[in-house]
């Protein structure tokens, strides 16, 4: 066990925090609540940007950028979106030395600049659909705040659309969903649970939102992901029309959705352990660490050779940069290897003297710290398939977790207690936001998602006793 990081059973939040330092993922800058990523952290962050840009254009989005700031006037112009997000708004006031004759927003999120602009790119149907995304950072002024999982200051993508008819709008907000799923379970080895969110926690403006849900190492809910169906709400906002295929004035059909660099604090809380990080390695920018051991320049001769052969077979199957070697001899081999460890590197290779000569490497992975003595042979041969097996065991622990960890409850009692003991909670509900606030009141717990596929069951709402169709998902959250 790490001496530098607090067990997670003694005390969650700390060990989170020093999983970060420890990885040197991110730090606090000098303005409260927002974040330094430091250049570990922002490899993660471009590994996930790399992944799902490739996506995004596989679905037929392109890459566009908007302004930071947004004027006032357009923050107030959907009367539902400025209501949930006037709170955490971060206003200038002055420029150039003068106060401005409209304030300005820094964006906390962009579907009033964009949809200004779609106004006046869209003419006729023949220009739809608007498919476009873009990479930002946006600025919500949050109060609690907590590195990766909620700044004050972020990075993100943004996908907004624009389309004909209802119909193709519900399908591109459920698509995008569906990316984002394939996403955290194929590339990030996470487990979510996908729904449709209340009224109560869907986005402000949206007609219904999406999301994905994972489940954290300490039972709590992390939304990780949204898709949102706006309707025609901002398109009648920002006169987003056309002239359609019957020559009349029709107003589009809107969509966004996003995920941010909280993906981060969701790989960390999902598969790291008391000694740090853990990376899955389809995702992981290091994917491989050569470590050679020597005590002297005879053995160093002996090692290096056989070393040098080994680091180009992984290169040759992993790619030049997803490879290092760590030749320092300023450090003991145990605090090298830890290095390693912590900043989550899948495997790592040890090579000294009698690996050399056996023409053998001791590979170890990192997610369960188990040995393999392999010929260099057969490193050429297995390497892919060993790191596809921990990329599944990954995936597949946190599955596990999940499963364990989600219960069906039907008295009131039973829904208290295992809040209390850190469950996601299938349970009946009556449909309505007064009850749904009741419950966050007595528990913390909020309804993470009506979840997509629910089975039809007639049953009595755990708190109200009334009538319910069906069950939802209940979770304390981030």
């Amino acid at each position: 066990m790490a001496k530098n990081i607090t067990p997670r059973e003694k005390d969650y939040p700390q060990w989170y925090q020093d999983v970060i330092r420890a990885g040197e993922l991110a730090d606090q800058a000098p303005v409260k609540g927002c974040m330094v990523i430091r250049p570990t952290g922002f490899a993660l962050w471009e590994s996930i940007q790399q992944d799902l840009d490739r996506r995004f254009k596989e679905t037929g989005h392109v890459n566009a950028y908007f302004p930071l700031l947004i004027p006032e006037s357009f923050m107030t112009k959907e009367a539902e979106h400025v209501e949930g997000f006037a709170p955490e708004c971060a206003v200038v006031t002055h420029g150039g030395g003068k106060e401005l004759e409209e304030p300005l927003m820094i964006r906390p999120t962009s579907e009033t600049i964009i949809g200004h602009m779609y106004s006046k790119w869209l003419n006729s149907y023949r220009d739809l659909p608007i498919l476009v995304n873009q990479w930002a950072n946006v600025m919500r002024w949050e109060m609690r705040t907590r590195l990766f999982l909620r700044t004050s200051e972020f990075l993100w993508q943004e996908g907004h659309t624009a389309h004909e008819t209802a119909e193709e709008g519900q399908e591109e907000t459920l698509q995008m969903l569906a990316v984002y799923k394939a996403f955290a379970e194929e590339y990030l080895a996470i487990p979510v649970l996908t729904g449709r969110k209340t009224e109560q926690e869907k986005f402000p403006g949206a007609v219904a939102t999406w999301c994905i849900e994972g489940f954290m190492q300490d039972g709590k809910a992390l939304q990780m992901g949204t898709s949102h169906n706006l309707g025609q709400n901002f398109a009648k906002a920002f006169e987003i029309k056309y002239a359609g295929r019957d020559n009349t004035e029709q107003y589009a059909w809107t969509t966004s959705w996003g995920v941010s660099t909280r993906l981060i604090g969701a790989l960390i809380m999902v598969h790291s352990d008391d000694d740090g990080l853990v990376l899955p390695p389809r995702m992981a920018p290091q994917k491989a660490a050569v470590v050679p051991l020597f005590k002297n320049d005879e053995e160093k001769a002996r090692v290096m050779p056989h070393a040098e052969k080994a680091l180009q077979i992984l290169r040759d199957r992993l790619g030049r940069l997803a490879v290092i070697e760590d030749t320092r001899t300023d450090a003991r081999p145990a605090d090298r290897f830890f290095h390693w460890a912590q900043k989550g590197v899948p495997c790592r290779l040890e090579i000294g003297p009698r690996d050399a000569d056996k023409g053998s490497v001791c590979l170890v992975t990192r997610h369960d710290r188990k040995k393999q003595f392999l010929s260099l042979e057969e490193l050429d041969a297995q390497i892919e398939q060993i790191l596809e097996d921990m990329q599944q065991a990954l995936f597949d622990q946190a599955l596990a977790r999940r499963e364990e960890n989600t219960v069906s409850v039907d008295s009131w009692e039973d829904f208290q207690a295992a809040i209390k003991q850190g469950k996601w909670i299938r349970a009946h509900w009556d449909g309505t936001t007064e009850t749904e606030l009741k419950i966050k009141e007595a528990t913390k717990a909020t309804i993470r998602c009506i979840p997509d596929g629910m089975e039809p069951e007639e049953g009595k709402c755990v708190f109200s006793g009334q009538p319910s169709k069906g069950r939802v998902v209940f979770a304390l959250s981030y």
